[in-house]
């Protein structure tokens, strides 16, 4: 699904979402192709959690919060991208060509909010309308800035999902490259700058969380996962490799 929000006539926030059938697999989850659930689509690679806590704590994944496929249950995993950038460059670079540069940080701050803010109200629209799992959702403006509302909304590099490269696959679900101009970098950035991406969880638990330190067991496990080489593992996880 695509929408677009017009604010004015040079800045506009444009946005593109969806939702596939999904179930957990390990600390994998697994996209189908439909509602048949027989053919895998694709998959999403996580991380466990293996800092030392309480007996009565769990070590947390994100794969926690789609139901395992051995569960019987039928869930959804849901992905989104948002911009505000298309455009946002050249009128910033307009206004520092000019020896404006307050007009050109603003172009590119205001670009930021909007796109955060396009982000924010998707996710209510998701929750209340489109997904629906939330419909008499009521929440003020303050128990939405604490985030009091059913469901999260984490981007891969981020603390529950550090590694950049899963962004490919969100990307790829979505076509995001065509439906609203945003693109990955070869580092996985995205491009135009001004621009928020992420999945959608809406487990009553799902919950927000550092990844942390991880060991070279995990990251093997990992690597084996992903089908790459250790070394290209241990390159994109080295903020969270113990040691």
């Amino acid at each position: 699904m695509l929408d677009q929000w017009l604010t004015t006539d040079r800045l506009k926030a444009s946005a593109v979402f969806g939702f596939w059938p999904a179930q957990s697999d390990g600390d994998d989850i697994i996209v189908f192709q439909d509602e048949d659930r027989q053919t895998e689509r694709t998959r999403l690679h996580h991380l466990r959690q293996q800092m030392p806590k309480q007996d009565d704590q769990s070590h947390l994944c994100l794969a926690d919060f789609v139901a395992p496929k051995e569960s019987g249950k039928s869930d959804y995993l849901g992905g989104f991208a948002v911009t505000a950038g298309i455009g946002a460059e050249a009128l910033a670079k307009r206004y520092q060509d000019d020896n404006n540069d307050y007009a050109s940080l603003m172009i590119k701050a205001l670009a930021d909010r909007l796109a955060e803010a396009a982000a924010e109200y998707l996710h209510e629209q998701v929750r209340q309308v489109h997904w629906g799992y939330a419909p008499s959702e009521a929440l003020d403006q303050i128990e939405l800035i604490k985030e009091r509302y059913q469901g999260i909304r984490p981007a891969p590099g981020y603390p529950a999902c550090p590694d950049h490269t899963e962004k490919s696959t969100l990307f790829d679900l979505l076509d995001a490259e065509n439906a609203i101009g945003v693109h990955l970098t070869e580092n996985f950035a995205m491009t135009p700058a001004a621009s928020v991406s992420g999945f959608y969880y809406s487990h009553p638990q799902a919950s927000y969380f550092g990844l942390g330190k991880i060991g070279s067991d995990q990251v093997s496990h990992y690597a084996a996962r992903k089908q790459w080489p250790l070394d290209i593992a241990e390159r994109w996880l080295r903020p969270n490799l113990v040691g």
